[in-house]
């Protein structure tokens, strides 16, 4: 894009009444002093943004004699096209003009954002504007127009051993290489960040891991030292289980032996009791005396009312009789299976049970620790696996995130190197290295080892030139350039755009020449 300054025309703007200015590729401005030569280089800048040169607030309303309006207006030719804005104040309010059409402020302001950037116009036009921006944005508007180093570019210089090595031949170093595939799938930022959390993920899951560790082989120390030979251990407890088995089998006959005999003993118990009843009731009934009268009435009973109560009882005292041989019988029956059931005596089964028990308490005990032990092993042993694990992806974080820091420091010192390249006597600096070695991003601009705050008038105009030079270079934005105080530099050289010149000339009127570029 190329911008130029055709015209401006101002009414009642500051010392000016009525003004008009026809631009060439070189103007010159001179005059004494309060001729308002620096006031021609304001118009401009505060028709499209309503500030100085230098960006900040303007007042262009004269104090020095009467006015109607204010009005200011800028014909520029932006690649071949014209465009007139102007930009008034009436009865304190602010107006605004596209091709002399009355125009809204959100209007104008968009049109005047669409034409070009703000901060790039201004630098390009006021050498001295770009050193009014912090340096943060100092900073980004140089590398907005520079062209970021490569990531391949970085990867190279990274794995480089020797300046001339040739870029062909050089194989990635193990950082770079690991970079240069992770960057395929996420963007370096991304990756950093996965990497950080992993890395502080990892670290807090290793201290566990390792408290976990310590903990099961703690556990493991407090058991019972393993013995010499556990499978003779084992052995001799499975021969100890087979004994008592063995004496289980014999003692669970005799014990179903010895019930029987329980139960048939229990059984003659009760038939004895049963017995002795019947008895009991047979002689009740025997005792009976036969009455010769009525019980209810006492009238005495005739003979063969008598008889009749005699054969009753006799036959009850039968059929008591009977049920008390019934029962003798079967007593004397299972007397007889009692005494054919000879009782056995398991007290040494027993005895040698709870013996062999004893003995097996032991080995069961050191078998059941070994299994234990076993167990409690494979735990520490998928303990540290674990804990391998977790170092290794603690450890690959942390190597990809100082392959990271090494990127951006060899990418930081590419780009300082690359944008250094554009200046000819200015040094920039891109970066400021901190304690711990990292580097933060920074903005110096020194000439001869001085900071521009610290350059004489003709140095900081000279350095101003350079750098708005670089910046309409890389930008490809060609626009005027405007250089106030002209005469404290011997020699300007013809820069990419219009050249506006301001010089002071004492006792001179305000003169205006325009010319061709040399």
């Amino acid at each position: 894009m190329e911008i130029k300054i055709i015209s401006l025309r101002a009414h009642s703007f500051k010392a000016h009444r009525d003004l008009s200015v026809e631009f060439g590729d070189t103007t010159q401005i001179t005059g004494d002093n309060a001729q308002g030569k620096s006031t021609i280089l304001e118009i401009p800048s505060w028709t499209l943004y309503g500030t100085d040169t230098m960006g900040g607030k303007l007042d262009p309303t004269p104090t020095n004699y009467s006015f109607d309006h204010v009005q200011a207006e800028t014909l520029l030719d932006i690649d071949g096209k014209q465009v007139l804005l102007g930009r008034g104040i009436e009865k304190g309010k602010a107006t605004y003009y596209v091709n002399d059409v009355p125009s809204k402020y959100g209007d104008f302001d968009e049109i005047v954002k669409s034409l070009f950037d703000k901060d790039l116009f201004l630098s390009l036009y006021n050498p001295s504007y770009f050193f009014t921006l912090h340096k943060d944005n100092q900073r980004d508007l140089l590398l907005r127009y520079v062209t970021p180093v490569s990531n391949k570019e970085v990867f190279t210089e990274m794995s480089r051993t020797s300046p001339d090595e040739k870029a062909k031949d050089i194989k990635l170093n193990p950082q770079a290489a690991k970079l240069s595939e992770l960057v395929k799938k996420h963007t370096l930022p991304q990756v950093e960040e996965i990497h950080r959390k992993n890395k502080n993920d990892k670290d807090t899951a290793y201290k566990r891991a390792q408290g976990r560790t310590e903990a099961l082989v703690d556990q493991l120390q407090k058991l019972p030292a393993a013995p010499d030979d556990i499978e003779a251990v084992k052995a001799e407890d499975a021969a100890l289980l087979e004994q008592i088995k063995a004496l289980e089998v014999q003692t669970d006959l005799a014990g179903e032996t010895n019930r029987k005999r329980t139960v048939l003993e229990s059984t003659i118990q009760s038939l004895q009791r049963q017995i002795a009843q019947a008895k009991d009731n047979y002689m009740r009934v025997y005792n009976e005396p036969i009455e010769d009268h009525c019980p209810a009435c006492k009238r005495p009973l005739d003979t063969e009312s008598v008889e009749a109560v005699t054969k009753d009882k006799e036959h009850r005292k039968e059929e008591l009789r009977a049920a008390h041989q019934k029962l003798v019988d079967e007593r004397k029956e299972l007397e007889t299976k009692l005494a054919a059931i000879e009782p056995v005596d398991v007290s040494e089964q027993l005895a040698r049970i709870r013996e062999l028990e004893q003995q097996r308490d032991r080995t069961a005990d050191i078998v059941a620790a070994h299994k234990l032990r076993q167990g409690m092993q494979a735990g520490i042993d998928k303990a540290r696996t674990d804990e391998a694990e977790t170092l290794a992806s603690r450890n690959d974080s942390i190597f990809v995130l100082d392959a990271i820091k090494a990127f951006e420091a060899k990418e930081a010192e590419l780009q300082a190197a690359k944008v250094q390249s554009l200046f000819s006597t200015l040094s920039i600096s891109l970066f400021k290295e901190q304690k711990n070695g990292e580097r933060k991003p920074d903005f110096v601009i020194e000439m001869d080892g001085k900071a521009y705050p610290l350059l004489s008038l003709s140095e900081s105009v000279r350095a101003g030139l350079e750098l708005r030079e670089v910046l309409s270079n890389q930008s490809g934005v060609i626009a005027p350039v405007a250089v106030d105080n002209s005469e404290s530099v011997f020699k300007i050289k013809q820069p990419s755009g219009q050249l506006i010149l301001v010089k002071a000339v004492e006792d001179a009127p305000l003169t205006i020449e325009t010319g061709e570029a040399e």
